[in-house]
């Protein structure tokens, strides 16, 4: 076996949702992304209900033109959390935790934690591009999009997200 050290990458943002928890909450779902974020495309594998649950199972293109497969680890939809592990295949694992907690005027702070692992070294190098800064700005495209959503039941210009 070679020896491989991977590289670990963790990033945390709290977002400012223009809504309470209750009406956030069912956005954070493979299904009813499609509804928010541009060009969000899924291949439902497996879920109950037809929507995100302790178990749901996706798959989402990738541009290396592997699917990533993507699995919901948590569902508490009473505590506004819920947390998702998918692997991009020989590339990176990732974990993506999010809380919602009711914010001032009927908004939402959802604190978001996403912690990448890289799988080869191809992979490690990846994550060398995942800067604070990089995150910040995908994290502010999707703060944007979720909240023009939340206003105006429509999805946000793409040029808004990236």
């Amino acid at each position: 076996m070679l020896a491989f050290d991977a590289k670990r990458v963790s990033h945390e943002y709290t977002q400012t949702n223009d809504a309470p928890p209750e009406k956030v909450f069912p956005l954070l779902c493979p299904v009813r992304e499609a509804e928010w974020v541009p060009g969000w495309q899924y291949r439902l594998i497996y879920s109950e209900s037809g929507r995100a649950e302790d178990g749901c199972v996706v798959a989402t293109p990738n541009d290396a033109g592997a699917e990533m497969v993507w699995m919901v680890t948590h569902y508490d939809p009473a505590a506004f959390t819920i947390a998702f592990a998918w692997i991009e295949p020989g590339m990176i694992a990732t974990q993506l935790r999010i809380s919602l907690v009711p914010a001032p005027g009927g908004k939402t702070r959802a604190r978001i934690r996403y912690l990448y692992t890289g799988l080869s070294p191809v992979g490690n190098a990846v994550l060398d591009r995942y800067t604070p800064e990089w995150f910040r700005n995908k994290m502010q495209g999707w703060e944007t999009a979720i909240n023009h959503f939340l206003h105006t039941r429509k999805l946000v210009q793409a040029s808004a997200w990236e």
